[in-house]
């Protein structure tokens, strides 16, 4: 069915969100599945039915007009209430839901993920999955706007109210050095001392759990590099430009460069991360701990074995619930 340019539709304020949110309608096209040419005639729709131009299309960025930026307002009222609305449809029956929106770290993204769509897709044959990867803290601020129904993120602190939250993998932080120049037979730290650390971006939550633990130890470590990529990160730990402090999954998806690298046990009080399902409360019915049970064996296979297999030091500090 073709929407009528005088009426006013879901679809339509979607896609001014989403060209709100990513200030381009190449973006936005990216973002909802669509083309831009079907993105534009959206909002050309959309502003017939209201009576006012919204957005300056000409300008990079595009920018809101002071009718967008009134409709932005309302509109992300609308889209939750929606939101809302298909969640407790669903809840009558599973086999009802004809959307899922995921959320999912960066860190399982080529090894967990796909498997993960696989099985769901089997068991929810008419169901539509939409997929977001980031950051915890992008994916959890996310989850709160309703934006997504399921996240799979590192904890970031005590679980909000609304929150159920289904552990499923604990991990230790572990170092990382260029390849013979730390002896793990004597005292480390004195040797690690010696090099500059490449600290992961405080910026996000990891480089902040990171330095907090440093400042509990006591320790004030030099550092040039401030980075948020794990690749890159590691590639200059493998060019022996200094060391680093990361979690198992980093060095499991920046493998390419284990040959450059040592990997030892942290000199240091240790330091742990959770990962977690997270979804909202009695939304989903027991949806949410189903996943969390399919993820756990993808988890064991594809993430904990080989790098247990890999470090063997780390049984016990990468673990399942």
């Amino acid at each position: 069915m073709v929407d009528s340019p005088g009426r006013i539709t879901l679809w339509g304020i979607e896609v001014f969100m989403a060209t709100a949110d990513e200030r381009s309608i190449s973006a936005a096209a990216r973002r909802l599945g669509a083309s831009p040419s079907a993105v534009s005639q959206q909002l050309t729709n959309l502003e017939s039915a209201i009576g006012a131009t919204l957005l300056q299309r000409n300008a990079r960025p595009v920018r809101l007009t002071p009718a967008g930026e009134i409709l932005k307002r309302r509109a992300q009222v609308i889209l939750n209430e929606a939101a809302q609305a298909r969640a407790e449809l669903a809840m009558s029956h599973l086999s009802m839901l004809t959307r899922f929106r995921l959320g999912m770290i960066e860190d399982f993204e080529a090894d967990v993920t796909p498997r993960l769509l696989t099985h769901m897709a089997g068991e929810l044959k008419s169901c539509q999955f939409l997929l977001e990867t980031g950051a915890s803290h992008y994916l959890y601020d996310l989850l709160d706007a309703r934006a997504l129904d399921v996240i799979v993120a590192a904890e970031i602190g005590a679980a909000d109210d609304w929150a159920e939250v289904h552990p499923l993998l604990r991990e230790g932080f572990v170092v990382a050095a260029p390849r013979g120049m730390v002896d793990s037979a004597r005292d480390m730290l004195p040797q690690l001392r010696k090099l500059p650390l490449i600290q992961y971006t405080q910026r996000h939550y990891m480089g902040r759990l990171l330095t907090s633990h440093l400042v509990r130890q006591n320790l004030s470590l030099p550092h040039r590099f401030e980075l948020d990529s794990y690749h890159a990160i590691l590639a200059l730990v493998g060019q022996g430009e200094g060391w680093t402090i990361l979690p198992p999954l980093a060095l499991m998806r920046a493998s390419r460069f284990a040959e450059q690298i040592d990997v030892m046990e942290l000199p240091l009080e240790p330091l742990y991360r959770t990962i977690s399902l997270i979804a909202r409360k009695d939304i989903l019915q027991d949806m949410p701990g189903r996943v969390a049970e399919a993820l756990r064996p993808i988890l064991a296979e594809r993430i904990v074995a080989p790098a247990i297999g890999r470090y063997p030091f780390l049984k016990g500090e990468l673990t399942l619930p």
